[in-house]
């Protein structure tokens, strides 16, 4: 399943960095994607059927594309409703110094801390990225190169990832 969903949505929730509220926001913009998913898929399908797609050369590949895109639609609805069920079923702890980072975590890195930048690793939709009150929050994925650095980290461990031919140095200054 490809968890990369180049998104953006701007909302200001009441509580500092409430992860139940963040959820519920991640849930409802993937709800709106998912929508948009199935309308594309809808029309797609129409047009692959559509008396107007029938070939009429050997050469006529318009049913044979709108088909295609019918089905890629439908595997895009299939990852947006998937991303919703496991956003769902998500168990939010709350995690403290002495945590381990992984599903459901909340990260902040050293250079991050004036930025007031999070990462939540989530189990889908890695690339959302929203506000809540003054906190920027990015969802990254354990499958992620972010998320693989940061899985099984805790409080004040040092990180070191390869970003676009960059090499990123910093520590996890904060856990929740």
């Amino acid at each position: 399943m490809n968890n990369y969903y180049p998104f953006e949505i701007s909302v200001k929730i009441h509580k500092m960095l409430n992860k139940q509220q963040l959820v519920d926001v991640i849930v409802t913009a993937l709800t709106q994607k998912l929508q948009q998913a199935i309308d594309a898929a809808n029309e797609a399908h129409a047009a692959a059927v559509d008396d107007q797609s029938v070939a009429e050369t050997q050469y006529d590949t318009l049913a044979i594309e709108a088909s295609y895109l019918a089905e890629g639609q439908s595997k895009r609805v299939t990852e947006f409703q998937q991303a919703i069920d496991a956003f769902q079923a998500l168990n939010l702890v709350d995690f403290d110094a002495a945590s381990f980072v992984t599903l459901g975590a909340l990260v902040q890195l050293a250079a991050d801390s004036t930025t007031n930048h999070w990462f939540f690793i989530g189990p889908a939709a890695g690339g959302f990225r929203c506000q809540q009150d003054q906190q920027k929050v990015t969802v990254i994925t354990p499958q992620s190169p972010m998320g693989s650095a940061l899985i099984g980290k805790q409080q004040d461990d040092d990180i070191e990832i390869i970003l676009g031919g960059s090499k990123l140095e910093d520590y996890i200054a904060q856990l929740c």
